[in-house]
């Protein structure tokens, strides 16, 4: 199942965009056999700059956000890349610590981020809880989001072998 992004196009699709369009198919193939080869970053993104005649990658995030921006559409195609990813990575997983950054408690934005990735990750069949390294967060503190949702921190407790 492959995405139909709707785009507002204020002109026609420039050169360079329509031969990206026209190679897709090859694209992917390209992606597909470099992935069997060499396993890609669990968790990433990649931002693209265009030109107009040329593109090029400008910076690799290792924990992008904007997973609240998915449409209810795109929803079963990130369950369905995180149960691939788990089961190819490590398929006996149950559990999931999601830590966010230290001042998230702070963001309700980025926290609607984390609870995005906490649904998920849920729906590809984890257990799936959010933890916090921030010392001022004592005892599960629950976090009202700007959507109505509320996503709950925390704390993580750290022993010699174990975080939880």
């Amino acid at each position: 199942m492959v995405p139909h992004l709707i785009t507002a196009l204020t002109g026609p699709i420039n050169e360079l965009e329509q031969r990206v369009l026209d190679s897709m198919p090859a694209i992917e193939r390209w992606f597909r056999l470099e992935w069997m080869e060499h396993t890609p970053p669990f968790y990433t993104s990649v931002d693209i700059r265009n030109s107009g005649f040329k593109l090029a990658p400008v910076d690799t995030n290792l924990f992008p956000g904007g997973w609240h921006h998915l449409t209810p559409e795109m929803l079963p195609l990130a369950v369905q890349a995180a149960m691939a990813a788990i089961e190819k990575i490590c398929p006996e997983a149950k559990n999931l610590l999601i830590i966010p950054e230290n001042q998230a408690k702070n963001n309700t934005f980025y926290l609607s981020n984390v609870a995005q990735l906490q649904r998920i990750f849920n729906m590809a069949g984890l257990n799936v809880r959010v933890g916090s390294i921030n010392p001022a967060i004592k005892k599960p503190t629950p976090v009202q989001l700007p959507g109505g949702e509320t996503v709950t921190l925390e704390p993580v407790i750290r022993t010699k072998r174990r975080r939880g």
